[in-house]
């Protein structure tokens, strides 16, 4: 399953007439608009040639200036991020250490690649 958001641009003038074009169009879902034309709508489908379909029924609503896909996820592309997440060390060992004392731990963008030896050394010699 894919799920894109889409930026749908109208006329001020006809941007209640294009809002309920596309809630009764079956093909989006409605999210939000803003008083220059702008409409945020959200698509799903079950690949990407079901969404650019939807899309073109979308860009042939009348008034539609422009229909652009900004946004776009897959089930499949969810999954290989959560498996990345689920395999990966999503907590630093050193913040597990029992072992560190929370003032020798410095914050210096990422923990992961925090060397605490050459720290606690360099934190040992600090005022000597």
């Amino acid at each position: 399953m894919n799920i894109s958001s889409i930026i749908v641009q109208t006329l001020p003038k006809y941007l209640d007439e294009v809002i309920q074009s596309l809630k009764k169009s079956d093909v989006c879902d409605y999210h939000m608009h803003d008083e220059v034309g702008r409409i945020i709508i959200t698509i799903e489908g079950n690949g990407v040639q079901e969404e650019l379909k939807k899309l073109k029924v979308i860009e042939a609503i009348p008034h539609v200036i422009s229909a652009d896909m900004q946004m776009s996820y897959s089930e499949e592309e969810l999954n290989s991020h959560l498996e990345v997440l689920e395999n990966s060390d999503a907590v630093p060992k050193v913040l597990n250490d029992k072992d560190v004392k929370p003032y020798d731990i410095v914050y210096n963008g990422d923990l992961k690649k925090k060397d605490l030896e050459g720290f606690a050394k360099t934190f040992d010699n600090v005022g000597k």
